[in-house]
């Protein structure tokens, strides 16, 4: 089963930890809160997260200032324990994310349909961010 992302955009890095680490690092919401920001002046006071098909999930996105927050939510379509998860936000776009072990660690690569208010570099850029927050907060946790 493959969900259908129309002109994804795709972030991608890979983690130095197994993928066992990976997957429990990007799912548990304890773990969420301390990584889901694009920049430092950004955070994620409350996360929530039903890990199942058709569970739901809520991240809240805040700027540190309280100037303005918003909820990332969705409802899930494909769970594949430590090797895909497949979305369907709450305004209608699809998002895949794959994990697979290799060498190096963990690769997880992202695809997104983006969304029409903002230029593509900048949403691509705005979702690597986020991944490179994972990536430093995992490899950095003991």
């Amino acid at each position: 089963m493959q969900q259908v992302i129309k002109n994804g955009i795709t972030v991608e890095s890979t983690i130095n930890a197994p993928v066992e680490k990976v997957w429990e690092y990007w799912n548990r919401p304890e773990h969420i809160t301390k990584w889901c920001a694009a920049s430092p002046d950004w955070h994620a006071p409350y996360a929530d997260n039903d890990l199942r098909e058709d569970g739901r999930f809520k991240t809240t996105m805040a700027a540190k200032d309280e100037s303005f927050s918003f909820d990332f939510s969705g409802i899930y379509t494909i769970v594949k324990e430590n090797e895909l998860i497949a979305y369907t936000l709450d305004d209608g776009r699809k998002v895949s994310i794959a994990f697979s072990s290799t060498e190096e660690g963990t690769k997880v690569t992202e695809t997104f349909e983006p969304e029409d208010t903002n230029p593509l570099e900048m949403q691509q850029g705005g979702w690597q961010a986020i991944l490179n927050n994972f990536k430093k907060y995992t490899e950095s946790a003991v």
